[in-house]
């Protein structure tokens, strides 16, 4: 298939692979917002209610939900976290790749997808305006789902390789389960919920039987500003990811309670902190202004055994071209640290450790810093070694790493501290990975730019799989 177009100004990262076989639009050159345009990122309401008023019904109007429910389940091979939504008429089950930072849900269009309610996105309509997508393009082809005329674009990205490709927005039928926070409930759907159209090859490296990512980034048509713009609830979401590859974890779209089995409510004792947006984007390609949609923290300090560990504290701070800060990432299987961050930080948890008698052994890629199971304890959160707290807005506030998040078990003899080395010059100085974020609650509420985070669910004595996904049906 061949589009038409005569401009795109993209920007990509020099290990970025961008490939375009898809759509390929008019993209003109966006203008650097300020400051003050980001902080007013999502106060989008009159793009919504014209996005609504050119739309026909989105959600089934006789039930609103006051939250949605769906599974996440953790990839053996991949340590992917994946999740499954139902998508199309007739509806099919689709499995997803969870990218907490991603754009949007893009979805493979060239394999077997088949709808009766599939519509694209015509050029300068009210979708492609919410979209941001601003392009415009043609497909000289017979039209099909990914291949239609006059319709705009936006770039899906496959945020595990770093490939990035043209593709068409479009809307269809999506449905979940509502919940009370307790159990599932009925099923709701949104007849209109945008995404984009992606072709086969962009699921390469992704976990087997995927047809995409699901983006809950900070955008317009991510899954969270979506599912609260369609049926009315406050514009939170949480993350609760399961360490079992044979127990599932949970994602909440909307305010809690978030309860766990045995009737934990897990929103209740949260730690607060800002949330801050990267006016640069770091996805794979993107327009010149345009904000990042992953969700940035700012870590002040870093102890360990809470003692104070030298770090060069420019490096925690995101600077004018984008580049620093710490995120918070789900394609990531383990926190990455900037080289000489990490290096601090693993030679004082040697130093603490072995101040514990706890011995150093060989490392087991992708790991540096291991250690003998002799002379390590067992508690509650994991093995007894050094914990590690990254230090927030001051100093009583802080995300502790406990034994469970921080070491992983390579063999029956072997524990290894579960951060790899980031190198010199990271566009990110830490990245928060998805094993430090296992049996952790965190809510990010998008309308005051706040995350609230748990800690460790151990010490509750509950775990992210322990959500009761028994229907109330």
């Amino acid at each position: 298939m061949t589009y038409m177009h005569t401009q795109l100004h993209l920007f990509m990262p020099t290990s970025t692979t961008i490939n375009r076989p898809f759509p390929q639009l008019n993209h003109p050159t966006i203008t650097m917002a300020s400051s003050t345009q980001y902080c007013l990122f999502f106060s989008i309401s009159t793009l919504l209610l014209l996005f609504f008023n050119a739309s026909p019904v989105l959600a089934q109007q006789s039930f609103r939900p006051k939250a949605l429910v769906i599974p996440v389940s953790k990839d053996a091979s991949t340590l992917q976290y994946t999740t499954h939504i139902t998508q199309r008429t007739p509806l099919v089950p689709i499995n997803l790749v969870l990218d907490l930072g991603g754009q949007f849900l893009w979805v493979d269009c060239e394999q077997n997808y088949v709808s009766s309610t599939y519509r694209p996105a015509r050029c300068r309509s009210a979708q492609c305006s919410l979209a941001r997508a601003s392009g415009c393009g043609d497909c000289f082809s017979s039209p099909k789902p990914g291949c239609n005329n006059n319709t705009c674009g936006l770039t899906p990205d496959n945020t595990v390789t770093g490939t990035a490709t043209g593709g068409e927005l479009a809307y269809d039928v999506v449905s979940v389960p509502s919940t009370n926070g307790f159990n599932p409930g009925r099923n709701v759907s949104v007849s209109q919920f945008l995404f984009t159209c992606a072709p086969t090859f962009l699921l390469e490296g992704l976990a087997a039987g995927v047809s995409g990512m699901a983006g809950l980034g900070r955008t317009r048509i991510s899954l969270p500003s979506q599912f609260a713009s369609a049926f009315s609830f406050d514009r939170k979401f949480a993350i609760c990811l399961s360490s079992s590859v044979s127990s599932n974890g949970v994602v909440f779209f909307g305010d809690g309670p978030y309860v766990m089995l045995p009737n934990v409510d897990v929103s209740e004792s949260l730690i607060y902190t800002p949330l801050f947006i990267n006016p640069v984007s770091t996805a794979s390609a993107f327009s010149q202004g345009e904000a990042s949609s992953e969700y940035f923290i700012k870590v002040n300090s870093i102890k360990v055994n809470e003692k104070p560990v030298a770090v060069n504290t420019t490096l925690l701070s995101i600077d004018r071209d984008g580049v620093g800060g710490t995120k918070i990432s789900t394609v990531n299987p383990y926190t990455v640290l900037e080289a000489s961050i990490f290096k601090a930080v693993t030679e004082a948890f040697i130093s603490e450790s072995k101040s514990m008698n706890i011995t150093r052994v060989s490392s087991v890629g992708p790991f540096e810093v291991c250690f003998s199971r002799d002379n390590v304890l067992s508690t509650r959160v994991g093995p007894a070694v050094p914990s590690i707290d990254l230090v927030l807005q001051n100093e009583s506030t802080f995300w502790r790493v406990f034994g469970a998040n921080s070491m992983v078990q390579v063999n029956d003899d072997v524990l290894c501290l579960a951060v790899v080395n980031g190198g010199e010059s990271p566009r990110t100085s830490i990245v928060i990975g998805g094993y430090q974020l296992e049996n952790n609650l965190l809510q990010f509420d998008l309308a005051t730019s706040r995350l609230g985070f748990s800690s460790s669910l151990l010490f509750r004595q509950t775990t992210c799989s322990n959500f009761n996904f028994t229907s109330t049906n």
